[in-house]
């Protein structure tokens, strides 16, 4: 049994990339290459904090009073928020993962979701994590192995390393022209906005100053192959990239104010989101999942 409170630590390796995967949340805590971090990490020795690399299963983001209503039925889940009386990130941060699969480059976490109060539905939850040339690719496969229709929303929760510098000092390029508002006590979404002529326009790049941001963003333009990328470019002129597939039409960006002091805007927080905060509440874009039935998305990093 490993010692760490993040469980046991499952090593990748690639040329000079290197990653770290945790058994406790099934999230990743180090991604380097060439000894400088892509993802800002957490120590092995440390609880996560600000749910450094957690997947976020069955919904990212934040639930208002932990309750919703589906298939008639009115659900309501613990609050894991309790000072903004929310549910957030859904069931799986705490949770011990297992690897099904472990190699050289890449490791499968699987856990199973049992039906629990507020979500009497059972999925099977999988995320690989590999390297290559490329980068670092993630996949996550859900699959309802229940006997009833359930809602579904994933999201993960990595940030984006500055360096050895802070977030202000960084260029930032987002590719969003929609920026979701959310209300300041529970930061639950209230409409949204175009970013343009607002200093949350990222599309051409502009530093991040002293901004404080937490909120997801929308509308992304993609490349040929589909793909949205956040840029940080860091002082060092090294850049960390993120990318996501369209299964993720919404990526939150957190600047990380209210970690710990020694925590606060050392790591950008890049999570993409296949549905808005408080989906299970309004339903936009949750995914309703068959009994067998099986989703996947796809995320990745690399540094240039």
């Amino acid at each position: 049994m490993d010692s760490a409170p993040s469980g046991e630590q499952f090593e990748i390796a690639s040329g000079d990339q290197r990653a770290t995967i945790v058994e406790v949340g099934g999230g990743i805590r180090t991604y380097t290459h060439g000894g400088r971090p892509v993802l800002h990490p957490y120590d092995r020795d440390a609880m996560c904090d600000g749910a450094h690399g957690t997947p976020l299963v069955p919904w990212p983001n934040r639930l208002e009073d932990g309750r919703y209503t589906f298939d008639g039925t009115e659900q309501q889940v613990a609050l894991t928020e309790p000072d903004k009386r929310n549910a957030i990130h859904g069931f799986l941060q705490w949770r011990p993962w297992h690897a099904v699969e472990h190699e050289d480059d890449r490791v499968v976490m699987a856990t199973r979701l049992h039906p629990r109060q507020g979500y009497p539905f059972a999925l099977d939850v999988q995320v690989e994590y590999g390297l290559a040339a490329s980068g670092l690719t993630v996949r996550t496969s859900a699959t309802n192995v229940g006997d009833r229709t359930c809602p579904y929303g994933c999201g993960q929760h990595p940030y984006l390393s500055p360096g050895s510098a802070l977030v202000d000092d960084c260029v930032l390029e987002l590719p969003a022209r929609t920026r979701i508002l959310t209300d300041v006590e529970r930061q639950l979404p209230i409409g949204t906005e175009p970013v343009d002529d607002t200093p949350f326009d990222f599309r051409s790049g502009r530093p991040v100053g002293e901004l404080e941001v937490d909120f997801a963003f929308t509308d992304l333009s993609r490349d040929d192959e589909g793909l949205a990328w956040v840029r940080l470019t860091g002082t060092d002129g090294r850049r960390a990239e993120l990318w996501v597939d369209e299964t993720y039409p919404i990526i939150e960006i957190f600047t990380a104010d209210t970690l710990a002091p020694e925590r606060r805007r050392r790591g950008l927080g890049a999570e993409p989101m296949s549905c808005p905060p408080n989906a299970f509440r309004t339903g936009e874009l949750v995914r309703n999942l068959r009994p067998g039935e099986s989703v996947t998305a796809s995320w990745g990093a690399r540094l240039t």
